[in-house]
């Protein structure tokens, strides 16, 4: 893996398209970190966690959330995937869900790609304080 990350300027000539589609890892990963540190459990009730925290419709209430909370930059990058055109909708996600999905994958992978870690980290610290003890919470 290369460590020269990206200048802010390097990382928007990507497409937003292309930001989400390493953002979905990176969202992915801490999720699946997030759950296994947790919780010692089988990998099949590990994945049916996962699943609905990667969803489009989970990942929507994300955008909610965090588009109140991001740096103006960071704001343009999340416009800039929801904006995106060429998606593609699950039957089950609605439209709208899913283009902010795109949204946030595409902000996660420009602070991957930037080497903005720490910034990931917080959001994402953001997302498991406030929705995803909530989400538990409603699934119990």
């Amino acid at each position: 893996m290369n460590k020269d990350y990206l200048s802010q300027r390097e990382a928007n000539t990507y497409s937003p398209l292309s930001l989400a589609f390493l953002g979905d890892s990176v969202y992915d990963t801490l999720v699946r970190e997030y759950l296994l540190r947790r919780a010692n459990m089988p990998a099949a009730k590990l994945h049916a966690a996962k699943v609905r925290l990667v969803c489009a419709e989970f990942q929507s209430d994300v955008y909610e959330l965090l588009s109140e909370r991001v740096t103006e930059q960071e704001l343009s990058v999340l416009k800039r995937g929801r904006n995106a055109t060429g998606n593609t909708v699950p039957k089950h996600a609605e439209a709208a869900q899913y283009r902010r999905a795109t949204a946030v994958e595409a902000l996660f992978g420009y602070l991957y790609l930037t080497g903005e870690h720490a910034r990931l980290l917080e959001l994402f610290q953001i997302i498991t304080d406030e929705l995803i003890i909530n989400y538990r919470e409603e699934q119990a």
